[in-house]
């Protein structure tokens, strides 16, 4: 009986596979047919824009133009085909989604994949084919300006995290474009900076959520990064486009410029990118349209080269545009607002609570005071960069009325003044840092009468934006003088802090109780954050970076290599990135990555892998108990970290490489199951170029945060 079971179960996966191999052929046997009816100048028009977000069909066969649209916050709104100015339409309001380090924070997959769910289900809605989202640069130094559009300073959560945000985008046929690939770490200079890092430091750090996210999420459309890698753009990159995307990974989709990042006709198009795209005119004179025409009539571009680029981008469209039963999509629904608050709820972190202050209790509070400009402030448009015409976006005021207004008074003080534009020149922004006396006096004031402050302060999308970094830690806009005035009048005061990045709260830390960190957080920041201080949602978010303790902590200004010499950084920090560094240099920051508070204890027991001994290609399974020890349900996020013992090369005090986000009722014990391959405890060898499972004894840390280590379990690989 186990035999014929055996046989069916075998022949059924043979005709599934069988049955894709079949639909494989037979597209790629349509798209080989379009293809031979082509002439030269019609395949050239399908590689470049024809406007700003769209690049060119071929009508005489019924090709569309593909069209795209930003970006990772959402769908943003209309604009002119030809320039950056609004369509004026009234039917593309959208849902503003959690911001990408606030998606880190919930350490939930399963929210990356609600978020790209809704993100493709709305780009239907404004026929979009490609979504320029997500964006996951690696985190590398804490002042980088899209520090709040990425997601963490870890490969391995930032891949876990991609994957499903892909595949929530894609399962719409809609494709995701994953950006910037790569090593995009910063925006100062990014046009021109040649960023120095070796082959190591490149598969270990920065490529590895990519690899993900192609490999395991399939990814259609790679965008590749403005700055140059190891002396090379990388939109003519051969190592990054051809080698490792194209042939190590098996890509089969389309790779598309960063807008105006072609440096060259003949580089770009011989090594790995397919359509070029850009913010101007004339289009017919850009490097992939009458250029790479003349280069593919001269021989210097094969003809071959270009069918390859076009057989991509069909395919891209058949996945997509003319994809069957294509979804209609829905954008700005009741669902979609449920979405975006289901992620605010959980990427929410409690960064302190010493007097359990939190979770407030109406029937006890008579009156608070609201103060803070981020209380009134929306955030899902401002700087540079992309942002969202959202349908609505319930501030921190509004929600925080809507939860405790019934019962209690509230009143509001704006306390500071945000005077910072990203358009701005350094001379024009001159004095943003500085406090207004008068708004804290009248902050100060209120909060004398009111039985609790909520202070809301932090950052906004002007301070962090795409098109610059930030010059310090500092917090912005005299925020410091305000809540050290209000604290003194309050003791009873609850710090919210708004901001997709990290800060200096060395003060804050050392002087307030009852500590807040919420993000850009979308169209039902508000009520999530109002849910959270009632207690309604219990607060699960994790930091997805390291907060340093100082910014001269931080490698790449420790080593001095930001913002690089001569427009050259190198990366002397190596594998060393964000907690990696702190761990191994023996450096406290001010808090550790994957560090964030509940309004419950959890008491971790009972570390246990399946066996002691492992070879490569093995799975390790482990188990850890995790019990609730307080009185209201909650959810831990188990981090697990590797540490190999004496190794024979530099290796990172700990490494990520496995986590669970579980939800554990009060006094029970959850058993938390996770896996982790034996290869994925490899480094990379750059002399043999490859990767290599080094024998000898490992490290299993099971753990609250890189700093907080629970549970220790020792394992042996052999070879």
């Amino acid at each position: 009986m186990k035999y014929i079971i055996t046989c069916v179960m075998a022949l059924l996966l043979f005709s599934g596979v069988s049955a894709q191999n079949k639909a494989d052929v037979s597209l790629n046997t349509k798209i080989n047919s379009i293809i031979r009816k082509m002439t030269l100048e019609e395949k050239i028009e399908m590689l470049h824009g024809n406007a700003l977000f769209s690049s060119g069909g071929v009508k005489r066969l019924g090709i569309p133009e593909l069209t795209c649209d930003d970006g990772p916050l959402g769908v943003r709104e209309e604009i002119k085909r030809f320039d950056w100015n609004s369509a004026n339409w009234t039917t593309d309001s959208a849902t503003f989604l959690p911001n990408g380090s606030a998606i880190a924070a919930t350490w939930n997959p399963a929210m990356a994949y609600k978020y790209g769910v809704v993100i493709g289900e709305e780009a239907n809605a404004r026929k979009k084919n490609v979504m320029l989202a997500p964006a996951f640069n690696i985190c590398r130094m804490p002042l980088c300006g899209r520090t709040y559009e990425y997601y963490s300073e870890d490969p391995y959560l930032n891949g876990q995290l991609a994957i499903q945000a892909v595949k929530g985008i894609q399962s719409q046929d809609v494709a995701a474009c994953i950006k910037h690939f790569a090593a995009n770490n910063q925006e100062v200079n990014r046009d021109n900076v040649n960023a120095v890092i070796d082959e190591r430091t490149l598969r270990e750090i920065y490529l590895p959520a990519f690899k993900a996210a192609v490999e395991q999420g399939n990814a259609y459309t790679v965008m590749s990064a403005y700055n140059k890698v190891n002396g090379y753009w990388c939109s003519e990159n051969d190592f990054l486009l051809n080698k490792v995307l194209k042939k190590e990974w098996g890509f089969k989709g389309v790779v598309i410029s960063d807008w105006a990042g072609v440096h060259h006709t003949v580089a770009a198009a011989n090594h790995g990118l397919d359509i070029e795209m850009g913010s101007a005119g004339p289009y017919d004179q850009w490097y992939f349209a009458k250029p790479l025409l003349a280069a593919v009539k001269a021989g210097k571009v094969s003809e071959a080269s270009i069918d390859d680029k076009v057989e991509r981008v069909l395919w891209l469209m058949y996945h997509t545009s003319l994809s069957k039963n294509h979804p209609k999509g829905s954008i700005g629904t009741l669902v979609h607002s449920r979405a975006a608050y289901d992620i605010a709820a959980e990427s929410i972190v409690l960064l302190k609570n010493d007097l359990h202050l939190l979770p407030l209790k109406p029937n006890k509070i008579k009156s608070i005071a609201v103060i803070g400009d981020n209380a009134i402030r929306t955030f899902a448009s401002g700087g540079f960069g992309a942002g969202v015409k959202a349908k609505h976006e319930l501030t921190a005021l509004e929600g925080i009325k809507s939860r405790f207004g019934k019962t209690t008074d509230i009143k509001f003080a704006q306390g500071y003044k945000a005077n910072y534009l990203a358009s701005r020149t350094d001379d024009q922004n001159a004095g943003y840092d500085k406090p207004d006396q008068a708004l804290i006096n009248e902050a100060v004031a209120l909060a004398k009468t009111t039985d609790v402050a909520i202070l809301c302060i932090g950052s906004n999308r002007e301070y962090e934006s795409e098109g610059h970094d930030r010059k310090t830690l500092d917090l912005p806009f005299g925020e410091q003088a305000l809540v050290d005035a209000v604290t003194a009048a309050n003791p009873k005061t609850i710090l919210v802090i708004m901001a997709g990045a990290p800060y200096d709260l060395n003060k804050i830390k050392k002087s307030n109780h009852t500590i807040v960190w919420s993000w850009f957080n979308g169209s039902e920041a508000g009520a999530a954050l109002a849910d959270v201080l009632e207690g309604i949602i219990n607060p699960s978010g994790k930091l997805p970076f390291t907060f340093p303790a100082s910014l001269h902590d931080s490698p790449a200004f420790a080593l001095d290599t930001y913002p690089g010499k001569d427009t050259t950084a190198y990366y002397k920090e190596g594998i060393l990135v964000g907690y990696r560094w702190y761990d191994t240099k023996k450096i406290d920051p001010l808090y550790s990555f994957g560090y964030g508070l509940s309004y419950t204890d959890f008491a971790y027991t009972n570390l246990e892998t399946d066996k002691k001994n492992y070879r490569p290609g093995e799975t390790i399974t482990l188990s850890v108990k995790i019990k609730n020890t307080g009185g209201l349900a909650g959810k831990e996020v188990a981090q697990l970290y590797v540490s190999k013992i004496n190794p024979k090369v530099l290796r990172p005090e700990k490494e990520l490489k496995a986590f669970k986000k579980v939800m554990i009722a009060p006094a029970k014990t959850a058993v938390v199951l996770m896996n982790i391959n034996v290869n994925d405890l490899a480094y990379f060898d750059d002399k043999l170029h490859k990767w290599v499972v080094e024998p000898g004894e490992y490290k299993i840390l099971a753990a609250s945060s890189s700093k907080d280590i629970k549970q220790i379990a020792i394992i042996k690989i052999t070879e």
